[in-house]
């Protein structure tokens, strides 16, 4: 291969590598909007794309993995749902990306510490921004439950990106 055009191959396959992976986090979504969980708690969800963005996160680096979830949460929106669900996705997952990258920059947590810290964040900033819509903290009072729910979902994300990275070892 010519060494001048190495650096056009890894920005292609970087590329292309990043839109496989938004292609993928957006097929998580679609599936998870065709079968709603229904639990007895309003405003869960397993968040099945944040499989793709903890695995981003690990395997592509933190620009690709914050533009996989960017582009996943505005065409999400868009494809299947509305203004309000751009803002709340959008303010769930940039907080949880940003608590992500932070704890993992510390090096003193494991994948599934990281991802369930992004699913307590997740739900922490949706619902700020469900409190500042109704002008009402008393929303805080349902943030116990959130809490719960985002630690159990966090796991369970951690534990699929996980089990994903040691049955593909090209992705480490």
């Amino acid at each position: 291969m010519n060494p001048s055009t190495a650096p056009h191959t890894s920005r292609a396959a970087s590329l292309a590598a990043g839109a496989i992976l938004t292609t993928l986090s957006l097929i998580f979504s679609y599936v998870e909007a065709l079968f709603p969980l229904s639990l007895a708690v309003p405003g869960i969800k397993l968040g099945l794309a944040n499989i793709v963005v903890v695995l981003a996160l690990y395997t592509a680096g933190k620009r690709t993995a914050f533009l996989v979830n960017l582009l996943r949460i505005l065409l999400a929106g868009l494809l299947f749902g509305n203004a309000f669900s751009i803002l709340y996705s959008l303010a769930g997952g940039l907080l949880s990306f940003a608590a992500m990258c932070l704890l993992k920059r510390t090096g003193w947590f494991s994948i599934l510490g990281i991802s369930m810290a992004g699913g307590v964040f997740h739900n922490l900033g949706q619902l700020t921004v469900a409190a500042l819509a109704v002008s009402s903290f008393g929303l805080f009072y349902y943030f116990p439950v959130l809490l719960f729910a985002g630690m159990a979902t966090g796991i369970l994300i951690g534990i699929v990106a996980v089990l994903v990275l040691q049955k593909l070892p090209v992705l480490r």
